[in-house]
């Protein structure tokens, strides 16, 4: 982690006052990599590869489509790949494909030597853009004039920008992904009255379920209505508020859309969670599908490309995306060979470019509240 160069015609991860904490712009690319061929993209990228060595560690998320996906060193879920980064201490560079809280995560969590970069700045997702650093701030505040905040301890999604955790860090609290929420939201009302859960409602919501909290122990937060849109009465009988933020892909999965043996994403709203065989995170859907009898039809709620990549990796099976209209995770789509193959020669003519840096203070108490998530977990 260093001081952050922003190339020019880019501005990346400047603090905004608002609905969105972040302005993250992309400069259009030059137009040997605009028009450029698949098989000149592809020669480009291996050729690129070759030359870095081990001085490059290509990160894939599991939603990434398949044209990015086949030069990822390592394929995961956010916090796994931002985790073998760290292992890969020889790496100089680690790209990675996939959105940008999860290139901050990176940042945070690899050695000041290693430096990450994110192929388009435009990569980003509406989730964690749904929670900024200002709303949860003022959230805070305003929680204050009616409760102990003492006694509210603030837990973050993975899906989060470095901000966020660093305020959990600082305020007592955890970060959580989709397989250990149910173990770190326990911890959390092991030393709190309440919890403020955010930026995801429905993880919050079904993990709540999970642990036997009723409809009435939960209300949503929102950040555009004083106090959240809650009545004080409301605020002091919550067990758990939870920020009005959800995933654009998993909220349009619904109850009719359910058929066959169902694996499901906990971001789904509840009464499809409510419905499902198997309901876990990307890694623990993708062990359900290995283990799933010869001939399952196994219809799967989460993003498409990763429901296509099971499929073509499952010929003994069928493998289907539940939602009927096939809706993809538009801003991981950003990230494409055209992108790589642009960061990818930078890097081997030494220009670094869309680097994604995280200041000392933020990344400190960003990485206190991972370690904490560790601990618990």
């Amino acid at each position: 982690m260093g001081d952050q160069a922003v190339p020019a015609g880019q501005i990346d991860a400047l603090p905004q006052r608002g609905h969105n904490s972040m302005l993250r712009l992309q400069a259009p690319l030059p137009e040997r990599y605009a028009a450029a061929t698949d098989d000149e993209l592809a020669a480009m990228i291996g050729a690129a590869k070759a030359a870095l060595g081990s001085r490059l560690f290509v990160l894939g998320h599991h939603y990434q489509r398949d044209d990015v996906m086949r030069w990822a060193d390592a394929r995961g879920d956010s916090f796994g790949l931002s985790r073998q980064a760290a292992g890969h201490a020889d790496a100089e560079f680690i790209v990675f494909c996939g959105v940008h809280f999860m290139a901050e995560s990176a940042d945070v969590l690899t050695g000041d030597h290693q430096q990450v970069l994110l192929p388009d700045l435009n990569a980003g997702c509406s989730m964690a853009d749904m929670a900024d650093i200002d709303q949860v701030e003022e959230a805070w505040d305003e929680l204050a004039r009616v409760i102990d905040v003492e006694r509210l301890v603030p837990v973050t999604y993975m899906n989060s920008a470095a901000a966020l955790k660093a305020f959990v860090g600082r305020h007592g609290g955890a970060v959580c992904t989709s397989s250990n929420a149910r173990a770190v939201l326990t911890w959390a009302l092991e030393r709190g009255d309440r919890v403020l859960f955010f930026p995801d409602q429905h993880l919050g919501r079904n993990t709540g379920y999970q642990l036997g909290y009723g409809a009435g122990d939960m209300h949503v937060w929102n950040p555009r209505q004083a106090l959240g849109g809650l009545s004080e009465r409301e605020v002091k009988e919550s067990t758990l508020l939870l920020w009005k933020g959800h995933c654009s892909v998993h909220q349009r999965f619904r109850p009719e859309h359910v058929e066959g043996i169902v694996m499901v994403h906990p971001e789904c709203a509840h009464e499809v969670v409510e419905l499902g065989d198997v309901i876990g995170s990307t890694d623990a859907i993708i062990r359900a599908v290995a283990d799933a009898p010869e001939g399952s039809v196994i219809g799967v709620a989460t993003e498409i490309h990763l429901v296509n990549r099971l499929d073509n990796e499952s010929p003994d099976k069928m493998v289907i995306c539940l939602d009927p209209l096939v809706c993809p995770c538009s801003t991981m789509s950003r990230i494409d060979p055209q992108h790589l193959a642009w960061v990818l020669e930078g890097l081997v003519e030494g220009d670094v470019r869309n680097r994604i840096t995280v200041d000392a203070g933020t990344a400190e108490w960003a990485g206190v509240a991972l370690e904490r998530m560790l601990a618990i977990t």
